[in-house]
């Protein structure tokens, strides 16, 4: 069973992850005024210094305009700014932490998926199509204590890139589950080897990738958050070897830790990653 990429749109999934973030995440907003300002005045510094090195034209600037304003329309501003800005977010926000490393979130995360046990099979579709993945290891804090308990929340696309609840024709919470590891932190998923993908290209955000002569591909991923009880939370994507633009996908969230080495097995692949940990800091 797949779905039917034409009414797969960016439309749709815009408005779709539009409406999850403003649902789940909670916006701090008791920022000081102070730090608003200074972030704000940087940020249109770095704009008026570009149209001056540049001397950019009222065309352009137009141009720009109703690019902004369709982004919105679209609904893809959190697309836009968890595929080009939030790499580097992430890089500042974890550059103090030991242990595995992360990367971005990215606009798909549904929280509260079902939970599976240690010993997981992620929910499919009858006939659910791609190449069955066994992945295991396990969660261990970074003085090598198994983290009995550790949760991991997993989701990806499936073999035609799509992600469920942001894409129509695909059961709630296809390939999304939360596993807890045993009582030596292992798990064990199995699951279908996600595809690379395109992010919408129909909308805003394809509209710069065709101007700009970019492209618009991700390579396949597995998404993850991991935490345990007094350890600091990592969000992060497994990557597989071999995938033509591991070297150069569109978000920029691909580091050398990152990639698997999966194994083949009668029927499928297994793959083996161990999460490392870090405490949470002590006042």
């Amino acid at each position: 069973m797949t779905v039917d990429e034409s009414v797969a749109t960016a439309a749709a999934s815009g408005a779709n992850a539009t409406q999850r973030f403003a649902t789940d995440k909670r916006v701090v907003a008791d920022t000081p005024p102070e730090r608003v300002s200074m972030l704000a005045r940087e940020v249109l510094s770095a704009v008026h210094a570009t149209i001056r090195d540049h001397q950019v034209t009222y065309d352009e600037y137009n141009a720009l305009k109703s690019w902004l304003i369709q982004v919105g329309q679209d609904g893809e501003w959190p697309l836009f700014l968890d595929v080009w800005v939030e790499h580097v977010v992430e890089e500042v926000a974890s550059e103090s932490r030991d242990g595995s490393k992360g990367t971005i979130e990215g606009p798909y995360y549904v929280p509260e998926a079902p939970e599976l046990g240690s010993e997981a099979w992620l929910p499919t579709r009858d006939g659910e199509q791609g190449t069955p993945l066994l992945f295991e290891g396990q969660v261990r804090s970074v003085d090598g204590t198994p983290l009995s308990g550790a949760t991991l929340e997993i989701w990806h696309a499936d073999a035609d890139g799509f992600y469920s609840q942001f894409a129509p024709g695909i059961p709630e919470w296809n390939l999304r589950g939360t596993v807890t590891a045993d009582a030596d932190g292992r798990f064990h998923i199995h699951t279908m080897k996600p595809a690379p993908y395109q992010i919408p290209t129909d909308g805003a955000c394809g509209k710069l990738i065709s101007a700009a002569g970019w492209h618009p591909w991700r390579p396949a991923h597995l998404h993850l958050k991991v935490g345990a009880q007094g350890c600091q939370q990592i969000t992060t994507q497994l990557y597989f070897p071999g995938d033509p633009h591991n070297d150069d996908d569109v978000a920029s969230a691909v580091k050398p830790e990152l990639v698997l080495d999966p194994q083949d097995i009668d029927g499928g692949q297994q793959v083996t990653y161990d999460f490392v940990l870090d405490r949470e800091a002590t006042s």
